[in-house]
């Protein structure tokens, strides 16, 4: 099963966190660094990118799997 990375805050920094993992991958200074370490690992293990607002709210979502457009149905 793959598993999505979070962008999430952490000690006033931000972390990439893969999903279910309490511990983080890599934290990183500002949001962007984050968004661009978890972007690499959902690139190469072909999951998602859910990267949240400082107060915890999901703000947007990346999908870098195999995700067909338009999607089917």
């Amino acid at each position: 099963m793959k598993k999505n990375y979070h962008v999430v805050p952490h000690n006033g920094e931000w972390a990439a966190k893969e999903e279910g993992n309490q511990r983080v991958t890599q934290i990183a200074s500002t949001q962007r660094e984050a968004i661009q370490i978890a972007r690499e690992h959902a690139i190469n293990n072909q999951s998602e990118v859910v990267i949240h607002r400082p107060n915890g709210q999901i703000r947007d979502r990346n999908s870098y799997g195999n995700d067909p457009y338009p999607p089917r149905g």
